[in-house]
């Protein structure tokens, strides 16, 4: 993408407070050339310096439209990066089941998982509880990244029972990061989400990294149960995902 294309989209300079409010109108203008690809999920607009000389308008008028379309989702603004076209979200359904690969899977995109670490630690009082298990049990905590079609959506802390899946990071590794896969190899065929927790926060600076989203871009927190069918909680995964890239759908659970 070009700088081209805000020449032929501006109609001359916007004069500042003539016409409406200046910085709605660039705004405006740019979000319509997203609308019509002109500029496609990941390009980087034009700097606000380069924006602004094009205007004929102050820089700080074309960054106050910049953080309008990134409260609309349009864009994301970041030091070092630029003004870059935000992907649109991928609706990811949390209802009685809760398979990411089948989820994207059933939009065309192409869902992955990487193992990032795997660990033996005495369970703290908190995973213990969710799980069902004494305080101080031994539990894997395996940490993860999940990708569509190569772009990270998340990242996930998994915890289960030592006991119950030896040899976990092996059989996890070997599933190529799918924890169904993984279960299916200790022979449970079917689980269900038990229950789903979400909030929001800022991204710290590992999670951007890992991400690749801005430093303290907003974050979507999920802290899921999952369950064998009689309900026994089997596993418990904490995730972090980015917020300009998902959404979360609730469905009603139905059998």
């Amino acid at each position: 993408m070009t700088q081209d294309v805000v020449q032929e989209t501006a109609q001359g300079a916007l004069p500042e407070g003539e016409g409406g409010t200046v910085w709605r109108r660039i705004a405006d203008e740019l979000a319509a050339a997203i609308e019509r690809e002109e500029y496609r999920p990941g390009d980087t607009l034009p700097a606000s310096v380069a924006l602004a000389e094009r205007y004929g308008v102050h820089r700080h008028t074309v960054r106050q439209a910049f953080r309008h379309l990134a409260d609309l989702g349009l864009v994301t603004v970041s030091r070092g990066r630029g003004t870059q076209v935000s992907a649109r979200r991928v609706p990811y359904p949390i209802g009685r089941r809760v398979s990411m690969r089948t989820n994207f899977g059933k939009l065309g995109i192409v869902g992955t998982s990487r193992m990032l670490s795997a660990e033996m630690v005495e369970g703290e009082a908190e995973p213990c509880a969710a799980l069902g298990l004494a305080a101080g049990t031994r539990l894997w905590r395996v940490r993860g990244v999940s990708l569509g079609d190569g772009v990270p959506m998340g990242t996930g802390t998994h915890w289960l029972s030592v006991a119950r899946f030896p040899d976990f990071d092996r059989v996890y590794r070997e599933a190529a990061g799918s924890i169904t896969a993984a279960f299916k190899a200790y022979g449970i065929e079917d689980y269900v989400r038990l229950s789903t927790r979400l909030t929001a926060r800022l991204a710290d600076e590992a999670e951007a990294e890992l991400l690749q989203i801005a430093p303290e871009a907003a974050v979507m927190i999920s802290t899921a149960v999952d369950a064998l069918p009689d309900l026994t909680p089997i596993h418990l995964v904490a995730s972090v995902f980015a917020g300009e890239r998902m959404e979360m759908v609730i469905e009603p659970f139905r059998e």
